[in-house]
């Protein structure tokens, strides 16, 4: 009774100190240092080293929520690994990940060895524990950062071949280093124990593995079952967390079990259960955009936790001690991240230019690298914690430098945009002819929405309004070159306010010179409703339009708001589908941030509701309805 007070009185006194820590982390993204080194920092400073707000003893008994956060980073890890999206380029991204793999974790380990003799923190060790850290040290030097990669690329609004492969190869990387850390792990356990290697200790790695695939997908199959439950979403992500961390007490009780009974150590990983049970609900179930949302409410706060909890553990006198070992770790992984990328991406025939910076994605390690860390440092051998404190060091600089390299690559390979709010996209552009007051208002409004807007006029004085993004031209007679001059043919809707025959003739010309998409007439005559009709013109009367919108506005409020800019947090739009990547994906298969929704597929000039089972098609123009921002992130992906 007394140790589960203490316990309680440890966690809430953890959790207010969090808070506290997380605000002070923030202040190392205004230096352009990621939050998550922020965070270990944060937890450097109140751990037993520095302000001793958590004592030794404590950590201890607070081991609990590192293996809590850990379900989460597994099932984060498992969710982002989605078949369907990764098809075009993945023989890239198997030649690269294969070839990082074997030259990490291979040729790491050997020459780790061969300087283990010449090291002050191995040298005293017999060959067996040298063997031991230098196969842990090229698993961990394999792993990577799934989180800090889709962090990257959602800030720099990269798109492109080398964005999708360099996200393709740190996931499946991650996920490897996994399994290859659960092989390697039991073989450090056989090896330590005294334990003869022989074909029965690979029928056991082998078992351990075939568990772990078969727990993954029974677990995948009860998360699927608990999302299902109706109740309130904190909830069901309390019973779903409940489940993963079900598995790592089902792990130590199969550990425990083994050892007393059978006589060998039966060890199941599981972050690996977890992150199989994860990517068989992604990929394999209808629950992929509700299991998602409840990751990204929950991971914030996970974050947080984990990465103050691993920086509060980290002895800062050992860290002094064998920093120039930690620097030395990293500068070997980076030679050797260069190596395999090369390999792999000569292989994959990518072009010269990929070829030279397809390492430079990699350098980041973040959750998976520390978890792995704190299951070493838990098994309390004689130099465990020192060697997780080195690796802790490594991942440090790893993550100082990774992020800005990982910018510099994307900027290198053509494949970063800025974000919308600071820089209109070269494909939204829109030409109004006429200037008068609604189109001057007309032309303000796109703007506000980061288009590019050109009002043509015939006169020859007129007062330039002065807003940002809008152009003023002079044309006083419409034909093939003049339209050819001001640029239709890279322009995405023509909005013509004239009288009836010069909108028409606009019309006509743009329609059978330029194909412009979009065609939006101001008619003043309802008698020319049919020619422009015939055009594919998108009409508007004024006699009819006021009538109509106040008849939506009764029968429709919520749409009708919606649709005249009423909700300021909500928007409509229309995306056009350029990424080759999703050509054939259906649109369940398609990760949609959690509020947006799909009204309306148009292809080839026709309007297709959509389902679930709509699959994409190049060209195809995507209405959809959500928050501004996920918008904007979807328009990212699919353009």
């Amino acid at each position: 009774m007394h140790n589960t007070l203490e316990i309680i009185f440890l966690t809430a006194a953890f959790l207010f100190l969090l808070i506290s820590a997380n605000r002070l982390a923030g202040l190392f993204a205004r230096i352009k240092l990621p939050l998550i080194t922020g965070l270990i920092v944060m937890g450097v400073v109140i751990g037993p080293d520095v302000f001793g707000f958590i004592r030794e003893d404590a950590l201890e008994k607070l081991d609990f929520i590192n293996e809590i956060a850990l379900v989460f980073i597994a099932f984060a890890a498992g969710a982002e690994l989605r078949i369907s999206e990764f098809r075009e380029r993945r023989q890239s991204i198997i030649h690269i990940s294969v070839s990082q793999v074997a030259v990490i974790f291979g040729l790491g380990s050997l020459i780790f060895l061969m300087l283990s003799k010449f090291i002050p923190f191995t040298r005293s060790f017999p060959f067996e524990v040298r063997l031991v850290i230098s196969l842990l040290t090229g698993v961990i030097s394999v792993a990577r950062s799934p989180a800090s990669t889709i962090a990257v690329i959602n800030e720099m609004r990269a798109r492109g071949p080398f964005t999708q492969t360099s996200l393709g190869v740190t996931i499946i990387i991650d996920v490897f280093s996994i399994i290859l850390f659960a092989l390697v792990f039991s073989f450090v356990e056989a090896l330590l124990n005294d334990e003869h290697f022989n074909l029965f200790i690979i029928v056991i790695l082998l078992g351990e593995l075939a568990v772990s695939l078969i727990l993954g997908i029974l677990l995948g199959r009860v998360l699927s079952g608990l999302i299902r439950v109706r109740t309130a979403m904190g909830i069901r992500t309390l019973l779903i967390l409940t489940a993963g961390f079900f598995i790592y007490i089902l792990s130590q009780l199969l550990r425990k079990y083994s050892r007393e009974n059978l006589g060998l150590d039966f060890y199941i990983e599981p972050l690996l259960v977890n992150i199989i049970a994860s990517f068989c609900l992604s990929n394999y179930t209808r629950y992929r955009r509700e299991f998602n949302t409840m990751l990204e409410q929950a991971m914030p706060f996970v974050y947080t936790a984990f990465f103050t909890f691993i920086g509060a553990s980290i002895s800062w006198h050992i860290l002094l001690k064998v920093w120039t070992l930690a620097l030395l770790l990293f500068f070997l992984r980076i030679l050797l991240i260069m190596a395999g990328s090369w390999v792999g991406s000569a292989l994959s025939g990518d072009p010269p230019k990929y070829r030279r910076i397809m390492w430079m994605p990699f350098i980041t390690q973040a959750g998976v690298s520390l978890g792995l860390i704190t299951v070493i440092m838990g098994e309390g051998h004689v130099w465990s914690y020192e060697f997780g404190t080195i690796l802790i060091g490594t991942i440090i600089l790893n993550q100082l430098l990774g992020p800005p390299l990982f910018k510099w690559s994307l900027q290198l390979a053509g494949e970063h945009h800025v974000k919308a709010h600071v820089q209109v996209m070269e494909d939204h552009e829109a030409v109004i002819f006429g200037f008068e007051a609604q189109s001057v208002a007309l032309a303000q409004q796109l703007s506000a929405q980061n288009w590019a807007v050109k009002l043509i006029t015939d006169q020859e004085t007129v007062k330039d309004p002065q807003i940002k993004n809008v152009t003023i031209l002079h044309e006083r007679d419409i034909t093939k070159e003049s339209l050819e001059k001001i640029g239709i043919n890279k322009t995405e809707a023509i909005v013509a306010m004239k009288t009836d025959e010069e909108n028409y003739r606009i019309c006509e010309m743009a329609y059978e010179h330029f194909g412009t998409p979009n065609l939006i007439v101001r008619l003043n005559d309802r008698k020319n409703f049919n020619r422009f009709y015939q055009l594919g013109a998108l009409i508007v009367d004024p006699s009819t339009a006021i009538i109509s919108l106040l008849d939506h506005m009764v029968r429709a409020p919520n749409a009708t708001s919606l649709l005249l800019g009423h909700e300021p947090d909500q928007d409509t739009a229309d995306i056009v589908l350029r990424n080759k990547s999703l050509h054939g994906v259906s649109l369940r298969h398609l990760d949609l941030p959690a509020d947006i929704l799909v009204l309306a597929t148009r292809r080839r000039g026709q309007t297709i509701i959509s389902t679930g089972f709509t699959r994409l098609r190049l060209g195809d123009v995507l209405t959809v309805v959500g928050s501004k921002e996920s918008i904007e992130e979807l328009r990212l992906k699919l353009e």
